[in-house]
């Protein structure tokens, strides 16, 4: 049993902390990367590198007041189809500068609302993509499925494309909250799209709900798990609903009294974590569930889970890509973003440039620290060896950062010479104990709760 005392002691229900799927996190990043570093990282791609690409679509037919990603309302297509002949220039501007013998073995679609597009739009972008980018054989080929925006023709033109893993957004079943949070989307809808994506083959999926809604209970949560397993999604994300009006304006039409209190949020997620795992879903990191057999059960069983923008991931590209307006590319030897806003983007892009604006080259330990969050976020243990072999720190200088943090959190954590370890009943602040291994001062109006 959780021990609520310690765990408020140590900070869980009052902290805000970064999720940590990069580090350093986003909020870090500045303009020391412009497209003249994006173009020298990317030129310098090894020959017969496998990388990732992701491909930002920021538009929505109606803005979910839950959401915090960077998205515009759209009530035609106009804007969609200005934006898709941007990306297109885009794909063409970075496929030239892309070392020959480089091959795409992960392409994600992201949003916004990626189905909103339509089955030409579809056809067009994925014909431009493959006719610029040379896939792997095992190419993984995802997007991001709105059951409110998908359609007959839309899913033909994405299965004649190649896709075969589908995410599909589910929040919550109840309709009281859906009405809440903007994003009405029945238990129907959802069985439908599931359904209408196997009959073309598509069977690997994904699912995310959310805990800490507004009105959410736990029997509302329970509900909830029961009808998203009838549906015996692969992997599932259950993600903690961050509540930031100061950074998203729309959050502020949901009330903050009809939000769950911290100690209320970890009981919700406990709730649905059991529910999981007693249907014989593995655990994975934080906040995430997978079949077994699933690969990225296999990836946590096997040590190779890692953790991105998409949170974990069974992908151990070295080099992520990211296409649209606010999209975050990762190189080994930094980041670098897009121009968030759409004009800007657009307009860098119809100048024939790049559209990097921000980012971050990695230097001191950043690297090391890197690992050493990532092996805590996935594995909830550090290997010394590991460490030590990989990044040429002495034992010494591992020992005192392991130290400092085992401090901080008595009896939550195991510390030897082997390595460190987070103790079950510590999980919950893996977050926080991650942060104890972060360099970087923080504001915390720009992260999320802990929990």
């Amino acid at each position: 049993m959780k021990n609520l005392a310690q765990l408020r002691r140590l900070g869980l229900f009052e902290a805000k902390v970064p999720r940590y799927t990069s580090y350093p996190p986003a909020t870090k990043f500045s303009n020391d990367v412009d497209s003249g570093v994006f173009e020298d990282w990317i030129r310098t791609i090894p020959a017969g590198t496998r990388v990732s690409l992701y491909l930002h679509v920021p538009f929505c037919r109606r803005l979910c007041w839950f959401c915090a990603c960077r998205t515009q309302g759209v009530r035609s297509d106009a804007p969609v189809q200005a934006y898709l002949e941007t990306l297109k220039r885009e794909i063409r501007l970075v496929a030239g500068m892309l070392p020959s013998g480089v091959e795409v073995a992960r392409l994600h679609w992201g949003g916004g609302t990626p189905t909103l597009l339509s089955d030409t739009m579809i056809s067009d972008l994925t014909t431009e993509l493959a006719r610029s980018f040379p896939y792997s054989d095992d190419m993984e080929f995802s997007v991001e499925i709105d059951p409110n925006e998908i359609g007959p023709a839309r899913l033909d033109a994405l299965a004649a494309a190649g896709l075969n893993r589908a995410s599909i957004g589910v929040q919550d079943f109840d309709p009281g909250i859906q009405k809440i949070i903007g994003r009405m989307q029945s238990y129907e809808i959802t069985r439908n799209a599931v359904e209408d994506l196997r009959a073309r083959g598509i069977t690997s999926l994904n699912a995310d709900i959310l805990f800490g809604l507004p009105n959410q209970t736990q029997e509302k949560i329970s509900d909830t798990v029961q009808m998203l397993l009838s549906l015996v999604p692969d992997r599932v994300a259950l993600y903690g609903y961050a509540h930031v009006p100061w950074m998203a304006k729309r959050q502020a039409m949901i009330p903050t009294e009809m939000l769950p209190r911290p100690e209320e949020r970890l009981d919700l997620f406990e709730t649905a974590r059991d529910l999981f795992k007693w249907d014989g879903y593995d655990e994975i990191g934080i906040d995430h569930f997978a079949r077994p057999g699933d690969s990225l059960a296999r990836a946590a069983q096997g040590g190779r889970l890692r953790r991105n923008f998409q949170g974990y991931t069974d992908d151990t590209c070295d080099v992520l890509i990211g296409l649209g307006a606010s999209s975050i590319s990762k190189f080994p030897q930094g980041f670098a973003q897009n121009a968030a806003g759409t004009a800007d983007y657009q307009k860098a892009v119809r100048a024939g440039q790049l559209s990097t604006g921000r980012g971050h080259v990695f230097k001191g330990e950043d690297k090391l620290r890197a690992r050493l969050i990532e092996a805590l976020m996935c594995d909830f243990r550090i290997d010394s060896a590991e460490i030590v072999d990989s990044f040429g720190v002495s034992p010494a200088q591992l020992a005192a950062l392991c130290q400092e943090a085992a401090e901080a959190f008595p009896d939550m954590v195991d510390w030897n010479a082997a390595g460190f370890s987070i103790r079950p009943e510590g999980r919950p602040l893996a977050r926080l104990i991650a942060r104890a291994f972060d360099a970087y001062e923080m504001q915390a109006e720009g992260h999320s709760s802990a929990i």
